[in-house]
C-alpha cells in the first residue's frame, strides 16, 4: 500500500476531523455546522480561494498549482441520514434522529486530507477544485451545484469521487467503465374502484384485487420486455388500501422504485407501465393513474477517465488492490449529475467488515482515509504534472 508519507502522518488528524463531523450530522441542504467546520479547516490548510453558499451550504475551494494548466475536480458529499444511531461510539451523533450512516463524514475527511497535502506541496500544474457537496441522500445537491454553474465558473475539466464500501476488502478500489450505479425513479399508482360491504363483492369494483394484479403484471416488464442479459429492477414496495376487515375500499395506492442504467430502457419501462397499469385496472373494472417521479440519473463513468483512475488507484493500492470491472450497483448516487456535466470517474473503496451503509450500526473505518486521500492526491499529480 503506497500511501503518501505526509498523508499517512495526517491519519490521526483526519480521524479527528471525521469523528467531530460524526457528532454533528445534518440533513439534505441544511448543513450549517458541517459547512462551517469544512470552511474553518480549509482556511487553516491555506487554500487559495473558498466559495461557499453554493447549493445553500456547499463549498468549492481552489488550490493553485505551479504553472498554467487545467482544473481537476474532486468531490466529497457531507450530508447525513434521518437514522437514530446505535453504534455506541464515544463520538456518536449529538443530533437526535440524525446519523452519518453512509460515511459522508469520512469522504469529507479524506478530501480535507488530500487538500492539506496538495496545498503544502503544490506538485502539480493548473488548479484543483475541491467540491464539498450537501444533499446527496435527498435533494440532489450534486444537480443543484451543477445548475449553479460550478463546472463553468471554475473551469473544471474532469471530476472524480470516492465512496466507502463496507463488506469489501480493506483498501481495495472497485470501479468500472460505463454505468456503475443506476438511475432511481419512483412510481405512484392510484387506483379507484367502487367500495362496499365485504360480504357483497358483486356490488363493488374491488381496487384491492386490481392492485394485486398490477403488482404481479409489472414484473413481466422485467421478465418479458427487457433483454434478459441486461439489468433492470421494478420493485413495488408499498400497497395501501382499506381500513377494516368487512369493507371493500374505494381506492388503493401502490408505490415503488425503478432502477435502470439506460435511457432507452427507462423510456420503455415508463411506456409499458402506463399500458400495464391502465390495462390491468380496466380488466378489473377500475381506473388507475400512474405517476413516475424521475430521480437521479445513472452514474456513468467515462471509459478513459475510469481507466486512468484505475491506474492511479493501482499506484496506491497495488495491481491486486483494484477491481476495474465490477458489476454495476443498483443503488443511486447524485454524483451522476457531475458526470453528465464533465467526464470523470466514481470509485468505491473497501473498508472491510462491518455494518452496511444506511444501518444504525454503521461506522466509517478511519483507517481507509489515508488511502482515499492518497488516491486523490496522486490523481491530481498524475493528471496535471508539474512542468
Amino acid at each position: 500500500m503506497a500511501i503518501i508519507n505526509r498523508i499517512g502522518d495526517l491519519g490521526p488528524e483526519m480521524a479527528a476531523w471525521r469523528q467531530h463531523l460524526h457528532t454533528i450530522p445534518e440533513l439534505s441542504f441544511d448543513c450549517p455546522k458541517t459547512s462551517a467546520f469544512i470552511k474553518e479547516r480549509l482556511e487553516a490548510i491555506g487554500v487559495d480561494a473558498i466559495h461557499d453558499g453554493i447549493a445553500q451550504t456547499g463549498i468549492v475551494a481552489i488550490i493553485e498549482g505551479v504553472g498554467d494548466g487545467p482544473t481537476i475536480g474532486l468531490r466529497a458529499d457531507f450530508d447525513a441520514l434521518p437514522i437514530t444511531e446505535e453504534t455506541g461510539v464515544e463520538y456518536a451523533s449529538t443530533h437526535p434522529g440524525q446519523m452519518h450512516a453512509c460515511g459522508h463524514d469520512g469522504h469529507t475527511a479524506m478530501l480535507l486530507g488530500a487538500a492539506t497535502y496538495l496545498a503544502e506541496t503544490r506538485n502539480f500544474s493548473g488548479k484543483v477544485a475541491l467540491i464539498f457537496q450537501p444533499a446527496e441522500e435527498a435533494g440532489g445537491g450534486g444537480e443543484v451545484m451543477v445548475q449553479e454553474g460550478i463546472m463553468d465558473k471554475f473551469d473544471i475539466g474532469e471530476v472524480y469521487a470516492i465512496h466507502n464500501a463496507p463488506g469489501k476488502d480493506f483498501g481495495k478500489f472497485h470501479t468500472t467503465a460505463g454505468p456503475i450505479m443506476a438511475a432511481a425513479d419512483t412510481f405512484h399508482i392510484n387506483i379507484t374502484g367502487k367500495g362496499g360491504h365485504g360480504a357483497r363483492p358483486y356490488d363493488c369494483v374491488d381496487p384491492v384485487v386490481a392492485a394485486c394484479g398490477i403488482v404481479t403484471a409489472l414484473q413481466t416488464i422485467v421478465s418479458r420486455n427487457h433483454n434478459t442479459a441486461g439489468t433492470l429492477v421494478i420493485s413495488a414496495t408499498q400497497i395501501h388500501t382499506g381500513t377494516t376487515d368487512n369493507v371493500i375500499p374505494e381506492t388503493a395506492y401502490i408505490n415503488g422504485t425503478i432502477r435502470t442504467f439506460d435511457k432507452e430502457v427507462q423510456a420503455m419501462v415508463a411506456r409499458r407501465m402506463e399500458e400495464v397499469v391502465a390495462g390491468v385496472a380496466a380488466g378489473y373494472g377500475c381506473e388507475a393513474v400512474l405517476e413516475i417521479e424521475y430521480g437521479y440519473p445513472p452514474t456513468v463513468n467515462d471509459a478513459d477517465k475510469a481507466a486512468f483512475a484505475t491506474r492511479v488507484a493501482a499506484d496506491v493500492a497495488g495491481a491486486d488492490g483494484v477491481d476495474d470491472a465490477i458489476t454495476p450497483v443498483m443503488g443511486a448516487e447524485d454524483f451522476s449529475y457531475m458526470l453528465e456535466a464533465r467526464p470523470g470517474a466514481y470509485l468505491m473503496l473497501g473498508q472491510g467488515d462491518g455494518a452496511g451503509v444506511h444501518h444504525p450500526m454503521y461506522n466509517f473505518n478511519d483507517e481507509i482515509a489515508p488511502i482515499g486521500a492518497s488516491f486523490f492526491a496522486r490523481l491530481v499529480e498524475t493528471a496535471q504534472p508539474r512542468a
